[in-house]
């Protein structure tokens, strides 16, 4: 569906986006994902035509960017960060507008309308003034006008900036439907939105692609570093520390607290490229302590995203 080569932006002398290579397959919803300032509004804006890139190709389809723009806007829907409407308008007479300057007659533009309002729940505001919404209920309205023309890609800059928990579980649930039937681009710094909403991820920093894969992909990948919790009955923690220091991987031994029944909880820092959950264990049985509890911890999206986008 979308295909990105080398692509490249820079503003004077700063680049902004360096390189950047990536494929997005039909009915895919994408998180582009990365810290504020790290290139994801501008690599959104070239996808969408609005900046031409300084190098690289962007292929839609069978349309070349720098060759078929006006091609390419017709599939797209586009919302920006926040959406562009017109505050002085009653939300039915903005729709009403847009379709019309989208070239609808007058059936197919009831038709489209009553649609939009069933997907993105606008059917109690229809008759209201754009400026007496919400935040969230100008998302939805923004939402309704990038859907207007059924595009094939929706492409959605920071959809739930500056929303409350529930307008974004709500954003959420309109983005999760679009997505059955449409291919859709997602652009946040939110990390709980990505892993809501979004098939795959990728991050960028720095104008650099730095991970690109499915999430469950992503969190067994990214690092060597990992922790494992362990609780110990009858177990001091000078001793746990000396021999667990002996471990080569096993970086920092923390303890965590002592339980009122003798248990000592320890938190154990790894960072190596083989497990070392079975050498812990032996360690253990060769002492008299009893081991009540042993798990490695999950690696989150969170973890991921900062050891990527972490300062060197």
């Amino acid at each position: 569906m979308i295909h990105v080569e080398n692509l490249t932006k820079y503003y004077n002398d700063f680049c902004a986006v360096d390189q950047i290579n990536f494929d997005i397959k039909k009915g895919e919803i994408i998180g582009l994902l990365g810290p504020n300032g790290a290139g994801k509004t501008t690599t959104l804006r070239m996808l969408t035509g609005y900046f031409m890139p300084t190098s690289g190709t962007v292929r839609v389809k069978d349309y070349l960017l720098d060759e078929h723009l006006l091609d390419i806007k017709k599939l797209m829907g586009y919302l920006p960060e926040s959406a562009p409407l017109y505050h002085s308008m009653l939300v039915f007479d903005y729709l009403d507008y847009v379709a019309k300057i989208r070239g609808m007659d007058k059936n197919q533009r009831m038709s489209r309308i009553r649609q939009l309002v069933n997907l993105c729940g606008l059917d109690e505001i229809m008759h209201r003034s754009i400026n007496e919404l919400s935040k969230g209920l100008n998302q939805r309205v923004g939402l309704a006008h990038a859907m207007m023309t059924d595009p094939e890609i929706l492409i959605l800059d920071e959809p739930t900036s500056g929303l409350d928990p529930n307008q974004i579980v709500e954003i959420r649930n309109i983005i999760r439907k679009i997505g059955k039937e449409k291919t859709v681009i997602l652009s946040t710094h939110i990390l709980s939105e990505v892993e809501a909403t979004c098939d795959r991820v990728v991050i960028i920093n720095k104008g650099k692609i730095v991970a690109d894969d499915i999430m469950e992909n992503l969190k067994q990948s990214a690092g060597q570093k990992y922790f494992i919790h362990l609780d110990l009955l009858n177990a001091d923690f000078q001793d746990v520390n000396e021999q667990f220091s002996r471990i080569e991987g096993v970086e920092k031994i923390q303890k965590i607290h002592d339980v009122q029944n003798g248990n000592l909880s320890v938190r154990l820092s790894c960072e190596s490229a083989i497990d070392l959950r079975e050498t812990i264990y032996q360690t253990i049985k060769q002492t008299s302590w009893v081991l009540i509890e042993f798990h490695q911890e999950t690696k989150t999206l969170e973890t991921v995203f900062r050891e990527l986008t972490k300062e060197d």
